[in-house]
């Protein structure tokens, strides 16, 4: 266990490494922040002097391992747009994407484990059939079309919701929450329903097909002769030999909520990470690019490496460190 953490951890170091450098130079080559930092009455000397100052008249690898220096120490410079560390403006907005994500994964196991088992269950029911023919919405529309009829729906004709923003807001020291509020609650509901719903309906078909492979095994056979009960089989049995897979898709989404983020921030107005992203991105603000992606980067690798380590204590017959 202790050489394939070591081995992983390693593996993690080169992919966070080869992520900073394709980001940094992909993203040096967006635009050109000083055309947008000064107006068309700038002289060429103020924009050599913009240029010293951010460094950006160095060669690119001084700049990359500058930055990767930098990123080291949780420095990514300064903000093309706000003047402000790009670190500090994370700080700001991740409270918001985390709560997000928070809740759309939420939205996404129960819902998504509890209808695959059911599906699985009474595959012929018409319940189920309903069920598996609505969770085509959330795999073939695209997330913005469905945050649009949300809202639509929702905010303009029954006027239940807040259409976007993020209201209720509580300050907890660092950590500004809106959980604690009615106002909170009301303005994350559609965002996350939006967010969670292609992540739903990938868990929801993944646990029927793995709940139907289980279901027609050998020892769910015995167990049924041995006179247990259905919920015993179905819930104990059956549903614990398809958490591996499910794990591996679990994981891989709560990477991908961060990551898809960034669309239903942007169509509602969510203040984090995501959307402070396409922000940047319209004024080629590259410090706060790279270090976003780099963010997102991490939050995969973490989340790969627990979700590895997580198949020993739900099946023990797998071996980390296999021979």
């Amino acid at each position: 266990m202790f050489s394939y953490i070591v081995r992983r951890l390693g593996q993690s170091i080169l992919v966070m490494a080869a992520v900073s450098l394709i980001s940094f130079s992909l993203f040096n080559f967006v635009g050109d922040p000083v055309n947008n930092m000064v107006g068309q009455e700038a002289t060429r000397e103020d924009r050599v002097r913009i240029y010293e100052e951010l460094g950006l008249d160095d060669p690119i690898v001084t700049q990359y391992f500058r930055f990767l220096g930098n990123a080291l120490q949780g420095d990514f410079g300064l903000s093309y747009r706000i003047k402000r560390p790009v670190d500090e403006l994370i700080k700001e907005k991740l409270p918001a994407t985390l709560e997000l994500v928070l809740v759309s994964a939420i939205i996404a196991l129960v819902i998504g484990i509890a209808a695959g088992v059911y599906t699985g269950i009474r595959r012929n029911g018409w319940l189920s059939k309903f069920i598996l023919s609505s969770s085509l919405v959330g795999v073939s529309l695209p997330t913005f079309i469905i945050g649009i009829a949300l809202i639509y729906l929702f905010a303009v004709t029954l006027r239940w919701l807040p259409s976007s923003g993020r209201a209720g807001v509580v300050e907890l020291g660092w950590w500004k929450t809106s959980f604690l509020t009615v106002d909170g609650w009301r303005s994350l509901i559609l965002p996350a329903i939006t967010l969670s719903l292609f992540q739903l309906t990938m868990i929801l078909r993944l646990v029927r097909s793995e709940m139907l492979e289980v279901m027609q095994t050998d020892y769910i056979k015995f167990a049924r002769a041995r006179g247990l009960s259905e919920r015993a089989i179905n819930f104990v049995h059956a549903l614990k030999n398809t958490l591996v897979p499910v794990i591996t898709i679990i994981g891989l989404n709560i990477g991908g909520l961060i990551a898809f983020s960034v669309i239903t921030e942007t169509v509602f107005q969510w203040p984090g990470t995501g959307l402070m992203f396409i922000q940047a991105v319209d004024f080629a603000d590259v410090p706060i690019m790279a270090a976003y992606l780099c963010f997102v980067a991490l939050v995969f690798v973490i989340v790969n490496l627990v979700v590895d380590l997580l198949y020993v204590f739900i099946d023990p017959r797998i071996r980390l460190a296999g021979r």
